[in-house]
């Protein structure tokens, strides 16, 4: 936990009570609008908001508050949506999405035990559907089907309030992909009023207005980076400009109100050269040394990895002897391998 410490104090200093999560902070900050304005008009009172919240301008109990103003422009992005850089422009109010994703349907939602040391017991709500299509993932049987229950945003806060009181750290929002469901998380959030922590874990592939969105709303990034260039993204994940979009993002997070990262990259067989290597050099150059990190030896050739030979087996000693030894030679302080 000292690297915890050292690396997430803000996050530590919510779950002391010492701290307000951001959401909280978001929702007292007055704004005033219809919801009909131009979608252009409600970006710009969103910046104004923005600048408020970064001057802790704040007031119990606003009339409309930032928080509702997100949700609202949330809703607005699903009448064609790009919340994602797949950018589908499906009306998602109507159809589903390149995502899968009509309304926000939760797989599972539960206390998770499995988490690193300082999530846990973490409150994870798992939706499904995701903006990937991950040939080796673990999570196949939610990422590329439509399954779970819809529920209600104010039922989904009432199950996030139960499970602080029983001890949850955080609400930790996953999938699938959770960038599709933002607009139902942004909605729930407006009905809770415990603080409890947001931990957005996420593939990062998200379009910047979403990220604007998120914004004074997640204070852990729970980022997951996977390739270290995109012509491996494009043939197991088969997504386009992986690396523009995702080290944009997380450039973009790094000055995100309040907000932390801890960073997981998975290690795939044969993959050390063209994606560990870049991704830990990247991650130090421009995120630092200090950043919390997991470099995870979890791979396991699922869903249709067997039809990629190259990947078809799991990690050898050597490459995960290879993948500490990059962790120690980029100097990181922080982080957990394994």
């Amino acid at each position: 936990m000292e690297g915890a410490r050292r690396a997430l104090p803000r996050y530590l200093s919510i779950l002391a009570g010492e701290e307000e999560p951001a959401f909280l902070q978001a929702s007292k900050v007055p704004v005033s609008f219809r919801g009909d304005e131009p979608l252009e008009e409600l970006w710009e009172l969103h910046d104004e908001g923005m600048e408020k919240l970064r001057e802790n301008d704040l007031r119990e109990k606003p009339g409309k508050s930032l928080l509702d103003l997100k949700a609202t422009i949330a809703d607005r992005i699903l009448d064609s949506c790009t919340l994602c850089e797949v950018r589908c422009r499906v009306n998602r109010k109507e159809s589903v999405g390149y995502c899968r994703v009509r309304e926000t349907l939760v797989a599972s939602y539960f206390l998770h035990y499995g988490e690193e040391p300082e999530l846990v017991p973490s409150y994870t709500v798992f939706f499904s559907g995701c903006n990937f299509r991950c040939v080796f993932c673990q999570n196949w049987d939610i990422s590329q089907f439509r399954v779970g229950v819809e529920l209600s945003p104010e039922f989904m806060a009432l199950k996030m309030e139960r499970a602080f009181r029983m001890g949850a750290k955080n609400v930790n929002f996953v999938g699938g992909e959770p960038t599709p469901n933002l607009p139902f998380v942004l909605e729930t959030l407006r009905h809770v009023k415990v603080p409890i922590p947001v931990v957005w874990n996420s593939n990062m592939y998200m379009r910047e207005d979403a990220m604007a969105l998120l914004d004074g709303v997640v204070d852990l990034y729970l980022g997951d980076f996977k390739w270290g260039n995109d012509a491996c993204a494009r043939k197991y994940s088969k997504v386009p400009r992986y690396w523009e979009v995702v080290t944009r993002n997380f450039l973009l997070a790094k000055n995100h109100y309040g907000a932390e990262f801890f960073i997981r990259h998975l290690v795939v067989p044969g993959h050390l050269d063209c994606c560990t290597e870049p991704i830990l050099k990247w991650i130090a150059e421009n995120l630092g040394r200090n950043i919390r990190l997991n470099v995870m030896f979890q791979y396991r050739p699922e869903y249709r990895a067997m039809e990629y030979r190259e990947i078809a087996r799991t990690l050898t000693l050597e490459e995960m002897e290879e993948a500490r030894r990059l962790v120690r030679d980029f100097g990181f302080k922080n982080a957990l391998v394994g």
